[in-house]
């Protein structure tokens, strides 16, 4: 059974969500890189630096959250007021259009 990892509200007012069974995948195939940051991806979906619009899908978002020298990007499929996380890792530069910026 694919058991749900986690779910939080991200400052867009998604319920986001991921299940054990595809964060060991992203963790373990995609991007072993962010092995460990569980809570720090939950945080970026919470307390974002920016949120960004897919070039390719308007329905996929990228949340950017500051981590050292690199951003942690979180890609998240919207769907009504649901979202999955596709994928997430480390990166230096933000791509797409904003959609949302934290005020300083």
């Amino acid at each position: 059974m694919n058991t749900l990892f986690f779910e939080v509200a991200s400052v867009l007012g998604k319920k986001i969500h991921t299940t054990k069974n595809y964060w060991n995948y992203i963790v373990t195939i995609k991007h072993p890189s962010v092995r460990g940051l569980e809570d720090e991806v939950k945080r970026t979906l919470q307390e974002p630096t920016e949120v960004r619009k897919s070039r390719e899908d308007p329905n996929v978002h990228l949340y950017y959250r500051k981590r050292m020298d690199k951003f942690i990007c979180v890609v998240v499929k919207h769907l009504n007021n649901e979202g999955y996380i596709i994928t997430t890792y480390l990166t230096r530069r933000m791509v797409g259009e904003t959609l949302w910026k934290r005020s300083l």
